[in-house]
């Protein structure tokens, strides 16, 4: 793929992301905000020599990627919100078989079918595994349709550093939107990245087994300690962005396209002489908890945005709980918010007055 400016969709540019990274097969299923990827996947991953199946069911698609993964090939799933639901429990399986893959969700309004405007309702199943039992998957959280692209190489790169599920959370806004985006090549994908356990026939080989069923006694537990080991290795990988955080008096946490129109908020009010920043988490797991802290540390008060009715407020208040506490203005699923939303519950906020979802 040749280096390039386009303009181009939020999820074509995460296509796009991708194939640049190496991504061999996809699996997917139509729902609406993210059906770019498929249409687009469905041609465009025949030229770099990969293949495409348009899986009968969200739940087909996401045990296909299973199985793409335990033969070590660079394999990704998209959907949208009641499509990720059906999708958890292959995901659990590989959690726990320790098998790298990409999913992209691009964020709908809920519960139930709601509707197929931008939300961000997903944030609980997103970061606390979203399935059964006790697993996480590292999660990204692009504003642009440039981190589309980018976060998408990087999703391949940490799921095969860490041999699990990478999970790219976006919204209807971010899938829909169009924007340049300067296309890229990274490094080639090694041959061998996945010889060392990937299941390929054990002619001249010892077997292999990969499984996420442990019956002996205290296999499971063993099993657990070892993931629960890798997950807090994740935070290395810690992403966020900070805006104006040196000397302000509040700031403002939320992320993704929210963050994004927050930030528009954030910079209008500074122009009017308001003390406020922007926080960014951009790894929504591992979560940005020390810089939170550090801010926290230093008198600062928070207001935590979302286009919720309260989830990602919960890690905020973990974070600052020895120093400080969060407010939260949430926008109900279902309402499209723009920056002049925000500057009022943030002068608010600053006042010490109480909120209101809009």
């Amino acid at each position: 793929m040749s280096q390039e400016r386009i303009f181009i969709k939020g999820n074509e540019a995460v296509a796009r992301g991708a194939l640049a990274a190496g991504c061999k097969c996809y699996f997917g299923y139509p729902i609406t905000p993210q059906n770019e990827i498929p249409e687009f996947m469905s041609s465009a991953i025949f030229e770099v020599g990969g293949q495409f199946v348009q899986a009968e069911s969200e739940v087909a698609a996401a045990n296909m990627l299973l199985g793409a993964a335990a033969a070590g090939v660079r394999a990704m799933t998209s959907s949208s919100s009641p499509g990720m639901s059906l999708k958890q429990e292959a995901i659990s399986y590989m959690a726990g078989s320790e098998l790298p893959a990409v999913i992209v969700n691009m964020n709908r309004g809920g519960p139930g079918l709601g509707d197929i405007g931008p939300a961000q309702g997903d944030y609980y199943q997103a970061t606390r595994g979203g399935g059964h039992g006790d697993y996480r998957t590292l999660v990204l959280a692009p504003a642009t349709c440039q981190e589309g692209y980018d976060m998408t190489i990087l999703a391949f790169d940490l799921a095969y550093k860490y041999r699990n599920p990478v999970l790219i959370l976006g919204d209807a806004i971010l899938g829909q939107m169009k924007e340049p985006v300067a296309t890229w090549q990274p490094k080639p994908v090694a041959a061998d990245e996945a010889a060392d356990w990937c299941l390929t026939g054990a002619k001249g080989r010892e077997k292999r087994l990969l499984k996420s069923l442990y019956l002996d006694e205290g296999a499971l537990a063993g099993h657990n300690r070892r993931l629960q080991a890798k997950y807090k290795s994740m935070e290395a990988e810690v992403r966020f962005e900070e805006f104006q955080t040196a000397d302000a008096e509040l700031v403002v946490v939320a992320y993704g396209s929210i963050g994004r129109i927050a930030k528009s908020a954030v910079r209008s009010l500074r122009k009017a002489g308001h003390k406020v920043g922007l926080l960014r988490p951009i790894t929504l797991y591992p979560f940005p908890s020390a810089a939170l802290a550090a801010l926290a540390a230093t008198g600062k008060r928070f207001l935590t945005v979302e286009h919720n009715l309260g989830q990602m407020v919960d890690d905020v208040r973990l974070a600052v709980r020895r120093h400080a506490d969060s407010e939260f203005f949430g926008v109900m699923p279902g309402n499209l918010p723009v920056p002049d939303d925000f500057e009022g519950p943030i002068l608010k906020t600053l006042a010490g007055e109480s909120l209101e979802a809009c």
